[in-house]
C-alpha cells in the first residue's frame, strides 16, 4: 500500500523546494513566464487531439446526470466556498481564501474521475462525457465565475481573452488535427502524460519563484498550511455527502451515483494551475494554487478509498469480483 507513492506529488514537492531555494529572478523570470505559456499551449493542444468525440456523443443522451454533475461543479462548489468564507472569514488569510474560492470555480478532472468511476463500477460513459464537458465549459465559465465569486477583474474581457488564446485556441487546434495525429497521440499517451505534468511543474516553479522572492513562506506559515488542509478536507467531505444523498434522493441508479460522486466532487489540477497563471498575475499565484494542490492530493486518497468501497458493494462483498487498478495504472491527473 505504501510502496506506491504518488510520484507526481513528489515532483510537485520537489519543484516547490527548488523554487524556495533557487527561485528564478530577473531575466530568468521572463524566460520561464514565456516558457510556461508555450508548454501550457502544447498541453491543451494534446488534450484536444486525444479527446474522444465518440465518447462525448455516446454519453450526451443522459442529460440528467450531466446536469447534476455540472450543477455540483459550477454551482454547489462556489456556493459552499462563499458560505464557508462568510462563516469563517478569519480562518484563512485573504490570498489563501482567494485560492480556495478559485478552486471552487474550477471544472472537474478527466482521467482520475473516469478511473475512479471505472473502479467503482459506475457509469463510465457518462463520466467520460461529463468530465470532458466540464473541462471544455470551464474554459468559459471559470473566469466569469471567479469574477462573480470574488468580485474582481478575472471576469473582465481581458481575462477571458487570455484564457481563449492560451487554452481554448490550442485545444481547438488539437481537435482539428485529431484525424491526422489522434492515433499517434494515443499510441504515445505515456509520453504525452509526461509532457502534461512537466507543463504543470514549469508553471508551478515560475509561480512559486515569484512568490518566494516576495516572501511567500513568511506569509504562509506551517499553521496556515494546516488550516488549508482542514478547509480542503471539509469542502471535499461536504460535497461527497451532498452528491451521495442528492443522487439517491433524485432517483439515480447506483452506477449513476458513482459517476456523480466522483465527477462532481473533484477539481482539476491540470487545468487549474494554467488558469490561475492566466487569471492572477504576479507572485500571488503561488499562494492561490496552494489550496488546489493540497485538495488534489486529498481528493485522490479519499476517492481511491471510496472507489474500493463502491466496488465491494457492486461485487456483493466478493473480493474475487472486485475490479482493481491495473499494475502501473495512473489516476493522479
Amino acid at each position: 500500500m505504501f510502496r506506491k507513492i504518488d510520484t507526481f506529488l513528489l515532483c510537485l514537492v520537489a519543484t516547490i523546494l527548488i523554487a524556495t531555494f533557487f527561485p528564478c529572478t530577473g531575466n530568468e523570470t521572463k524566460f520561464f513566464q514565456i516558457l510556461a505559456i508555450i508548454v501550457i499551449g502544447i498541453m491543451f493542444f494534446f488534450q484536444g487531439a486525444r479527446l474522444s468525440r465518440r465518447a462525448i456523443l455516446d454519453g450526451m443522451t443522459n442529460w440528467r446526470i450531466h446536469l447534476a454533475i455540472l450543477g455540483c461543479t459550477f454551482a454547489v462548489f462556489p456556493l459552499l466556498g462563499v458560505g464557508f468564507h462568510r462563516a469563517f472569514p478569519s480562518f484563512l488569510d485573504a490570498d489563501t481564501w482567494t485560492g480556495l474560492l478559485f478552486l471552487c470555480c474550477l471544472p472537474s478532472t478527466v482521467q482520475s474521475s473516469i478511473a475512479f468511476t471505472s473502479i467503482g463500477q459506475g457509469n463510465v460513459a457518462a463520466a467520460i462525457c461529463s468530465a470532458t464537458m466540464s473541462n471544455i465549459l470551464g474554459i468559459f465559465i471559470t473566469p466569469v465565475l471567479t469574477g462573480l465569486v470574488m468580485h474582481q477583474s478575472a471576469s473582465s474581457p481581458g481575462g477571458i481573452t487570455s484564457i481563449m488564446l492560451q487554452l481554448l485556441l490550442p485545444f481547438m487546434l488539437g481537435q482539428m488535427a485529431q484525424p491526422w495525429i489522434g492515433g499517434w497521440v494515443h499510441r504515445y499517451k505515456k509520453l504525452i502524460s509526461i509532457t502534461d505534468r512537466t507543463s504543470i511543474l514549469i508553471v508551478v516553479y515560475t509561480a512559486f519563484s515569484e512568490a518566494v522572492v516576495q516572501g511567500l513562506w513568511h506569509r504562509v506559515p506551517a499553521a496556515q498550511i494546516g488550516r488549508i488542509m482542514v478547509a480542503d478536507s471539509l469542502m471535499l467531505f461536504t460535497v461527497l455527502v451532498l452528491t451521495t444523498i442528492g443522487s439517491r434522493l433524485l432517483g439515480f441508479s447506483r452506477r449513476d451515483e458513482v459517476a456523480i460522486v466522483f465527477c462532481g466532487s473533484k477539481k482539476t489540477l491540470a487545468s487549474g494551475v494554467p488558469m490561475a497563471n492566466v487569471l492572477f498575475a504576479g507572485p500571488v499565484v503561488g499562494i492561490i494554487v496552494l489550496p488546489l494542490m493540497i485538495y488534489h492530493q486529498i481528493q485522490l486518497f479519499v476517492c481511491a478509498t471510496l472507489a474500493r468501497h463502491y466496488a465491494r458493494r457492486a461485487a456483493g462483498h466478493d473480493p474475487s469480483k472486485q475490479p482493481q487498478p491495473r499494475a502501473g495504472q495512473r489516476i493522479e491527473e
